[in-house]
């Protein structure tokens, strides 16, 4: 009987040291928008997209600390599944912890499609489906080893982003300092800033417009909560990686964007490119376009490899919750759930093939982006709800907390309503109104979910026993 407890452990290992906490905390607040997203943004704000990064990032740093405070308030909490039912009701965490599963299966969907289309700029002629299943493959079996290779795999991917983004901003810089002169005739300087129609030249419809991408670029910042269970002394490295949200904000987000635009003048930012690749071009660095290639192909792959973690981690505490089958929460010999990893992974590659029979690709990819939005800010201002409950419920618990959240239940109503501002900004544009449209689907399929589940539980209970 001992043997067989060992070979398959009853619960996750704190085998993530402060080390990968922190680089996956910093992995998942750079997303593969930063890369790519941002000649898209920039065109539409101007210069003003960096008050919207800022704004976005403060919003999303209080999200953080609710949670920190939460999770570090019972240490038997593995995730925001847990606090969720427990602060609001069993609905809580099926609502959360499903609505969560299929965020990540979709931004992991756009991710393996991107890697594809990464692929084909070394492989032209490669057939897209080959490297999108080759990614799959090798991160199920990297993360059915051992949690330790997962976070080990982030450490590393996350190195390759912020040396990536450290590198844009020091050249952005150095160019400004000698004067940098453009093929177009224009001079790097930091009055490019405001001296081209000033911080608002698009007005505030062009402001509002750029929350719509940037709200993207920021999934994956809660992430950090997931890896609870297996954190080794959570109450010293939880805070930690939370504190550290507003530093990686300025530096990697505003920072990278202002060494663009004061080497670039915004107007001349193209949507359709990478300016990360447009500035290194321009610093006279050939191998730019490939570089950047493959930091934005490894970028995609952390992604996607957060993505199949995560979803992993959900269906485990939604099985121990009874809100999914009983055999998620089975873990394999290294201590990892391994059929919610091969679930997640089939979903995964089904939904990637679903996306092959969509002829334009741009509109996919910007269905799925927005709906992928619209689910984690659900997500978020579930977080916040739970805290607040946790305010009126457990106060002596608040009062003995050693992290708590700063503004307490007034800052949850602020966020909650930036939330609602975000929503009502994706209204207005028709390519993000059709996803936020549908959204509502989901939550219709959960309601009956829980609601058969609930008729089954019901129905076990009056069975007569023998």
């Amino acid at each position: 009987m001992t043997a067989s407890l060992e070979q398959h452990p009853e619960h996750l290992r704190r085998s993530l040291s402060n080390r990968h906490l922190q680089l996956i905390a910093i992995g998942g607040a750079i997303g593969t928008g930063l890369f790519m997203g941002s000649g898209k943004t920039i065109s539409l704000a101007g210069p003003s997209i960096l008050l919207v990064y800022l704004i976005i990032g403060v919003m999303l740093f209080f999200v953080m600390r609710a949670m920190g405070e939460l999770l570090l308030s019972n240490l038997e909490y593995k995730s925001f599944i847990d606090f969720s039912t427990d602060l609001l009701g069993p609905w809580a965490g099926f609502f959360c912890g499903w609505t969560y599963w299929f965020c990540w299966i979709i931004t992991a969907i756009a991710d393996v499609i991107a890697i594809a289309a990464y692929a084909q700029f070394w492989f032209p002629g490669l057939a897209p489906w080959i490297p999108a299943v080759l990614c799959v493959l090798l991160l199920l079996s990297l993360n059915l080893v051992t949690v330790k290779l997962f976070g080990e795999m982030e450490f590393w991917f996350a190195l390759i982003k912020i040396i990536a983004i450290c590198a844009l901003i020091v050249t952005g810089f150095a160019l400004v300092a000698w004067g940098f002169r453009s093929p177009s005739g224009h001079v790097a300087s930091f009055a490019n800033l405001w001296n081209d129609g000033g911080v608002f030249p698009k007005g505030m419809s062009g402001f509002f417009a750029g929350f719509q991408i940037a709200v993207f670029a920021f999934v994956g910042i809660e992430l950090v909560g997931t890896t609870a269970a297996e954190t080794a002394d959570p109450k010293r490295n939880l805070p930690k990686a939370i504190n550290s949200i507003p530093v990686r904000i300025i530096i990697f987000y505003v920072l990278a964007l202002v060494a663009i635009m004061v080497v670039t003048p915004w107007r001349l930012v193209e949507p359709g490119k990478s300016p990360f690749v447009e500035l290194f071009v321009l610093a006279g660095i050939p191998a730019a376009a490939s570089l950047i290639n493959f930091v934005v192909l490894t970028s995609a792959t952390s992604s996607a490899n957060s993505g199949i973690f995560s979803t992993s981690r959900m269906l485990y505490g939604l099985a121990e919750e009874e809100h999914a089958p009983k055999v998620f929460a089975r873990l394999s010999r290294a201590a990892v759930p391994s059929l919610g990893l091969l679930f997640s992974c089939f979903c995964l590659l089904l939904g990637a093939a679903l996306i092959y029979l969509i002829p334009d690709l741009i509109t996919a990819f910007t269905l799925i982006t927005t709906l992928s939005a619209v689910l984690f800010m659900f997500v978020w201002s579930l977080i916040l709800f739970a805290y607040i409950a946790y305010r009126r419920k457990r106060p002596q618990l608040h009062e003995e907390s050693i992290y708590k959240m700063p503004g307490g239940v007034a800052m949850c109503y602020a966020c909650l309503a930036f939330f609602v501002f975000v929503l009502m900004l994706l209204s207005l544009q028709p390519d993000t109104r059709s996803a936020l449209i549908a959204s509502p689907a989901w939550f219709v399929l959960l309601g009956i979910g829980y609601l058969w589940k609930g008729r089954q539980a019901r129905r076990t209970a009056v069975r007569p026993a023998g």
